[in-house]
């Protein structure tokens, strides 16, 4: 009999309670006990949706308060020097504190200067942001929690028996990072190993059966070193898991040459994305051990899209025929993590559309019937068959999906469209001469922060319970007191403060033909941070100004500079639930050629700087070397056929946070935005060493105010860190920023920090002469 298995599920809970529980615990309206009864709760909703789905191999830890990299972190307790931990079980606040800022163990909200959180970064190429574990050249590890074994026991005493979930010890890692350059990660792998003993042999006393152990990093270009370390890495842990089997899980891509170093380690069974790369069954097929039984990952874990029940059990039926069903696991290509959670919430989506879409909870029955089908035969489950072709048939049939008049312009791109009409060096001359803006330039990068009174505001709105007229009204006054507020402060180069926008990319998904937004499709992006993306369905078509309402208004409030706000096309591909049925490349050639008429609007309005921000670049490089060249040449092109068509005169800025620059800078120059700004906050301006390395010509911001922490930075750190920039820049390269949009920020942290931050490039003023 073929199991029916998941890998993990989303934590936030359909209504988003683990959001709003954490935020009122760091706010200080409820306490750890209120916050732990939550958590709790979700748990078992959580493990009895799945038990009731049919989910044979439920998994347990997969939740987190704020990151399972984090709860990795804490579990061995990598816990960095600065948060001045005391050692033993890693308290709520110390995680915190790592997590958000904070000085030593206190409470982050205690702390306005603090010390800095964790760097944060994306999990892989997903949307998703973990935090990055820091290792010293003498770190030790010591078990500094026992989460796993304490979620494992409350699951069993529901009732349900789970599969704990453990980031692996090589990826864990490998993901992590050393500030002393001569230290390999695996290098400390002795060190870390008896911690995961420690682990196994408490989960093995509790009773569990089986353990998960995720090692995403297989799907990576691995040296051989590490690809021996895995090696051994597992040779020990097997003898070590107190009778346990290990179930091995690897997505978000094709093991490729990895795939005899995976086949040879010693678990008992093996978890594959056949979704992301379904060309890989057959080669593992060919080597897998005759003991070992295969994981077949055929449901989308990262998408909305229904499963195509027939393409499922065209690789299904194939590894059954070569192994036998009992051998065979059919779950998700990875943890639910990424998806919405229930569709059934969805009480106002459009119903030919609705018919199209799974979230986790409706995952969760694909994988049921799927295993029934082999289980059971065809037959027993011929309704939920015929009902699935059916939707498949309507959705590629469908007149809403493809528009002759989109295809036709895509046709009609030249080379020419995406060029700039001078070089940048030509272009800075004639915007100095225009713009007048002082050396180190202050300005913020678009959003203010979205207060309760604005989100009611638009929920109101939304539904019909405030009229056109007095919305405008509010949003007017909304901009009118964000600019007042900006001239005061001194900035330079002022925005409108966004808050018309819900989201950088569901504002745009709202205003463009070929999207859809739902109501509750949430998913996490980081900590109680969620987003809602839109649904890339069709081919995609401007309906009209989507901007240039606002920015007028905005500039016609100030005699200072304004600029215009917009996401890029790559972010918005990248931020969407994108469409499966042609390339990423076409659906983003579509969205360029709508931002690019957004531009030259705003242009036409009077804004003469227009920010395209692009922080998904990076996030959207394919996971191996060998497939960047052709996915950066298309996102750059598409970058540059949004923003080419304006004058010299016109700057264009855009924005990316987050990302690791060595590898891409060709690219990111490729860009040729006149401006760009980066996140440099937390990593100490270290990701400015690649753009100095490469001697980039055009203008930088990087960022000096971290907007992830509640902490105020001070004029001195701030200095200081625009001192460390100048090692590396010349003094007319350098903007002064935060790391990103302060939507998510409260006033009263926002308010001190600009102003430091604005007094730190006047001090800077004061010591650096322009040139002549």
């Amino acid at each position: 009999m073929a199991i029916a298995t998941n890998l993990g599920f989303p934590r936030i809970g359909s209504q988003r309670e683990l959001k709003r529980a954490v935020e009122k615990f760091w706010s200080g309206k409820i306490d750890e006990a209120e916050l732990s009864s939550v958590c709790q709760e979700l748990r078992a909703a959580h493990w009895k949706q799945q038990q009731a789905a049919g989910i044979t191999q439920i998994p347990s830890n997969d939740f987190s308060l704020y990151d399972q990299v984090l709860d990795t972190a804490a579990l061995v307790g990598a816990v960095p020097k600065r948060f001045e931990w005391a050692g033993g079980n890693v308290d709520l606040s110390t995680y915190f504190s790592m997590a958000r800022g904070g000085k030593g163990g206190k409470s982050v909200t205690a702390s306005t200067a603090g010390v800095a959180a964790l760097e944060m970064t994306k999990w892989f190429d997903t949307n998703y942001h973990y935090l990055v574990p820091e290792f010293e050249a003498q770190q030790e590890f010591q078990l500094s929690s026992i989460k796993p074994v304490d979620e494992y026991c409350e699951a069993k005493a529901l009732g349900i028996e789970t599969r704990p979930v453990l980031l692996g010890p090589v990826s864990f890692l490998l993901l992590g990072k050393t500030w002393e350059e001569q230290i390999d990660p695996l290098s400390l792998l002795d060190r870390l190993l008896p911690v995961y003993f420690d682990v196994l042999a408490k989960l093995a006393a509790a009773g569990a059966a089986w353990v998960q152990i995720d090692e995403p990093c297989l799907v990576l270009d691995l040296t051989e070193a590490q690809q021996v370390a895995y090696q051994r890495a597992y040779n020990e842990l097997v003898n070590n898991t107190g009778g346990m089997q290990i179930l091995l899980a690897t997505y978000f891509g094709s093991l490729k040459e990895n795939l005899q170093t995976a086949v040879s380690l010693p678990v008992n069974t093996l978890h594959i994305d056949l979704v992301r790369a379904p060309e890989q069954l057959d080669a593992v097929l060919d080597l897998l051990p005759e003991e070992t039984s295969l994981s077949l990952g055929v449901v989308d874990g990262r998408n909305i899209w229904k499963n195509d029940f027939e393409q499922s059990l065209a690789l299904i039926e194939k590894a059954v025929n070569r192994i036998g069903a009992d051998r065979i696991l059919i779950g998700p290509s990875c943890s639910l993590l990424h998806s919405p959670v229930d569709l059934d919430k969805e009480t106002d989506l459009d119903a030919e559309i609705k018919q199209w879409l799974a979230y986790a909870q409706q995952k969760l029955q694909e994988i049921d019937v799927l295993t029934r089908c082999v289980n059971q035969g065809r037959a027993n489950v011929a309704d939920e068959l015929a009902e699935n072709q059916a939707a498949m048939e309507a959705r590629r049939s469908s007149p809403r999906v493809h528009r002759a008049e989109v295809k036709n312009r895509c046709a009609t791109v030249t080379e020419s469209m995406r060029q700039r009409q001078h070089s940048y060096v030509e272009r800075h001359e004639v915007q100095a001469a225009s713009l007048k803006l002082p050396l180190f330039p202050t300005t913020t990068i678009g959003s203010f922060p979205q207060t309760d009174e604005i989100r009611k505001a638009r929920a109101a709105y939304k539904k019909g319970e405030i009229a056109d007229e007095a919305y405008e009204e509010f949003l007017e006054n909304c901009i009118a007191d964000d600019i007042q507020y900006q001239e005061e402060v001194g900035l330079d180069v002022l925005v409108h403060g966004e808050a018309e926008r819900n989201d950088m990319v569901e504002y745009f998904g709202e205003q463009l033909e070929g999207f859809i937004a739902t109501k509750n499709g949430w998913v996490q992006s980081y900590g109680s941070r969620c987003v809602k993306p839109p649904i890339i369905f069709g081919d995609i078509l401007r309906k009209g100004p989507m901007t240039v309402k606002w920015s007028k208004y905005a500039q016609s409030c100030t005699e200072k500079l304004m600029k215009g706000m917009l996401t890029g096309p790559v972010t918005i591909l990248q931020w969407s639930f994108v469409r499966d049925d042609q390339p990423r490349s076409e659906t983003c050639q579509q969205i360029a050629l709508a931002i690019r008429d957004e531009v030259l609007d705003l242009e036409a309005a009077g804004i003469r700087i227009i920010q395209i921000d692009e922080p998904a670049v990076r996030e959207g490089l394919p996971l191996r070397h060998s497939d960047w060249a052709a996915y950066l040449k298309w996102s750059v092109d598409c970058f540059r056929l949004a923003s080419a068509g304006v004058k010299d005169e016109t700057q264009i800025h855009t924005h990316m946070c987050y990302s690791e620059f060595n590898d891409i800078i060709e690219a990111i120059a490729a860009l040729d935005a006149d401006v760009i700004s980066i996140e440099t906050s937390r990593s100490n301006m270290e990701l400015l060493e690649v753009f100095a390395r490469f001697k980039y010509p055009n203008e930088i911001g990087p960022g000096v105010y971290d907007i992830h922490s509640p902490r105020v930075p001070t004029v001195e750190w701030m200095e200081q860190l625009l001192e460390k920039a100048l090692d590396v820049l010349e003094p007319r390269q350098l903007w002064v920023n935060p790391d990103c949009g302060l939507k998510t920020r409260k006033w009263d942290e926002v308010k001190p920090s600009l102003k430091n931050m604005v007094d730190a490039a006047k001090v800077l003023r004061k010591k650096v002469k322009p040139a002549n």
